[in-house]
């Protein structure tokens, strides 16, 4: 069996910046927003600073940092690679990379047939 892929990943660019604000502001998290205030933006904060429940899924860690989506959502794009990025731009209002002139974004592509029975064994999907 091939093995099982990471349903979030980040880019160079996203690891530098998420270093930059761990030195800034500590221990980080993300939670991909559903479509409400900020659209469907990757919501950076302090962790612990945004309330996770059993309405939420960790899908994965980008390093030590926790990247969690609703469970609903998940159900969407459960089949899909999360791919962490930067671009210029502002972030959400309440994501902390908004004043740094740049913001997460994410950019996705669609898992293989064996890359699906590889999460599926693993009880991922």
């Amino acid at each position: 069996m091939p093995r099982t892929p990471d349903q979030v990943i980040a880019t160079d660019a996203a690891i530098e910046l998420m270093a930059r604000l761990h030195g800034k502001h500590g221990d980080l998290m993300f939670h991909q927003s559903g479509g409400c205030c900020d659209g469907s933006s990757p919501m950076c904060y302090l962790r612990g600073e945004f309330l996770v429940g059993d309405s939420d899924v960790l899908i994965g860690m980008l390093g030590d940092t926790p990247f969690y989506m609703s469970r609903s959502q998940f159900e969407y794009w459960k089949h899909t690679q999360l791919i962490l990025d930067v671009v210029p731009g502002r972030g959400g209002m309440f994501s902390l990379e908004n004043p740094e002139g740049v913001r997460f974004l994410i950019r996705s592509r669609v898992f293989t047939g064996d890359e699906i029975t590889a999460l599926r064994g693993a009880g991922r999907i």
